[in-house]
Parts: structure tokens; sequence; C-alpha cells
């Protein structure tokens, strides 16, 4: 990844305060300062809860915080449904469109068409190789392995230890940047065997769990770690930890700082998760969008490499905050979920114990 970066999560961070669960479907909004419209494809429910749960509450405050037209969609899973709201929304008059790309193909394809109608495009999240969109916002995602890699790390420490690696949707970009990330750092420690590494297609969640439950037994259950690439992949591989008396003594890593992935955490089935803030990515994407509908280049970062298409693409690049039991209070102070989200029931003691209110 070819990159500069300077600090912009605060400022990001600063658009937002509050986020508040959502359901599906459109949200369509616009206000009187704006010129032009936004359009956001979300890309699943599936394949993390951020999406619905975070990323919509949090660009819908900053659009309307802005006063812009908006309209914001979710595909469902379903590449063609993507190419059919991206269709409707250029019908409909958007100016800019920004997408999390369900596969690199099916998302070029849609900048491709939104181009030629004279939409500006925007990845949101997931670089599309082969792509033309305008400017790509995003966290720093060979980081984002690296901080799991040693967060895996610093919960073995440096005995011997058998790793599984669960890696992300291969057809995900993102997904190969983690992997190489959390590779780069784990492959150097001499006393750590990479044992079965395999990728969950979509980020399915339930194909995780066959998928983890497959690998185990291939290894007769001989595993100290593993690499989860995110939480909802986390939840599966512990699910199949439980199910063999394993859990809490196999450390399993996980990002996006969901609600499960926290619990997980205070309960000490998973070692740790990366905070991607939506209220930061949200914010530095409604900033970028708004200043394209004014006709404005918007403000970047650097640049990320796109090895397919043979261009370094514009990029807005935030820091990634890795998450274990010592600091989830971080997460709350970022305004990205409230205690009460997380100290439910069994485990408001635990949320006490680890100092979060």
């Amino acid at each position: 990844m070819k990159r500069t970066r300077k600090l912009v999560l605060a400022t990001a961070i600063a658009m937002s305060a509050t986020l508040a669960l959502s359901a599906c479907g459109s949200d369509e909004g616009g206000g009187e300062e704006g010129e032009g419209k936004i359009g956001v494809i979300l890309p699943d429910t599936k394949s993390s809860v951020r999406w619905e749960s975070a990323d919509r509450p949090a660009l819908t405050k900053a659009f309307k915080d802005a006063g812009v037209e908006y309209d914001i969609q979710n595909a469902e899973g379903d590449a063609d449904k993507m190419q059919t709201i991206a269709d409707g929304m250029i019908a409909d008059g958007v100016t800019v469109l920004a997408i999390v790309n369900l596969d690199s193909d099916s998302g070029a394809a849609i900048e491709e068409k939104a181009a030629k109608q004279g939409v500006k495009t925007i990845d949101y999240d997931r670089l599309t190789l082969g792509g033309s969109a305008d400017v790509y916002i995003s966290y720093d995602n060979s980081n984002v392995g690296k901080l799991q890699g040693e967060g895996l790390q610093k919960c073995l420490g440096e005995k011997d230890a058998n790793l599984i690696y669960l890696n992300g949707a291969p057809t995900d970009n993102n997904a190969k940047l983690f992997s190489e990330g959390a590779h780069s750092v784990l492959d150097k420690i001499k006393s750590y065997k990479n044992v079965a590494e395999q990728s969950v297609p979509d980020w399915d969640n339930d194909k995780a769990v066959t998928i983890f439950e497959q690998l185990y037994t291939k290894v007769d259950g001989k595993v100290d770690g593993v690499y989860a690439a995110n939480d909802g992949l986390a939840g599966g591989v512990i699910s199949i930890l439980k199910k063999n008396g394993q859990n809490g003594e196999v450390p399993v890593t996980g990002q996006d700082a969901t609600i499960e992935g926290l619990q997980n955490i205070l309960t000490g089935d998973q070692c740790m998760t990366i905070q991607k803030s939506a209220i930061g990515q949200a914010g530095a994407l409604a900033d970028a969008a708004i200043a394209m509908v004014k006709g404005d280049k918007p403000e970047t970062t650097g640049t990320v490499e796109d090895t397919t298409g043979g261009r370094d693409v514009p990029s807005v690049l935030l820091d990634p905050v890795a998450i274990d039991k010592s600091n989830v209070q971080a997460v709350i102070d970022a305004g990205d979920l409230k205690a009460e989200d997380i100290c439910t029931g069994a485990y408001e003691k635990l949320c006490a114990d680890a100092g979060i209110s």
C-alpha cells in the first residue's frame, strides 16, 4: 500500500456524538443548505452488525447536520440488488454515490456506469480494485491486521503455539490486507505454527462456524490461538471452542468493536478487537461527499495503490485502535457505543470490574 497520512480522526469524530440503532432499508432526508444529493449503499446486514447499528445512524446524523439531501440503502449481500439500487439513485438525481462493494467486479461496474452519467463516486471502507472511484474513505487496513497480530501475540506470549487463521471474504480486498498485516507480525515468531487457514465467503458468520469446526477437527483440536478477521467470525469460533470446553483458554482476535465482541472480551472468550470508529469514518465520508456535491475536491491524506487498475486512488485513511479488556472504555469515550449497550444482565458486574461507565 502506498500512502501518506495525517491525523483526521479527531476532526471526524467531532462531527457526531451519538449512535442509535436503525432498521434496514432506505433512509432519505434533505436540507436547505446542500446542493445535489448523496447516495450511500451499504453492503449487507449479515457480515457485521456495524453497517446498520453504527454506520447508518452516524452517516444520517452527519448528513443532517450538514443540511444535505441524502439516500442510504442496504444491498443485503446481493450484488444485483446493489446495481439496481445504484441505478435507482442515479435516476433519482444523486450527484455523489458512495458504495461498500460486495466484490470489486460488481463495484467497478457500478462506478463505471455512474461516471457515464456524470456522478462522482466514493469507495467507502473497501477499495474497489479496477474501479474508478474519485476518493477512497477507510481505515489503514494493513495496520488493522498488524494490530490484530500484535494483539494475538500479546495474549499468547512467546510460547509454542498452533494458530488457525479464519480470514474474511476472498472477494474483499480489505480481508486480504487484514490477513497480510497479521501474518507480517505472527510469521516472524518462530514458536508459532500456522496449522490451518481458510477464508469465509461473504463474511458469512454461519459459514464461519462450519468452516472453523472443520479446521478444528482437522487439527484434532490442537489449537492455541485463532486469528479471526472480525467479531462476527470470532463469535463463530468461540461457539465451537465452547462446545469443546476451550473457550477462554484459546485467544481469539476480532474487529469492529461490536457489542458482542466487547462482551466476549469482558468474559475472556475473546482476546481483543479493533475499533474503527463509525463516527470517525462516517464523518470523513460526509466531509468528502459534501465537498464533491459542491464541486470541490475533497481533502485527502494520501493515496492507496489500486494494483488491478494501475492507479493511485486519493484516500482518507483513519487510524484504527486495538481494544482489549484494559481499554474497552475507549469505545464508549469515542461515542460509538454507550455503557448500557454493553453492560446488560450478566455483563453489568464485568463492566464494573473493568471500570466501564
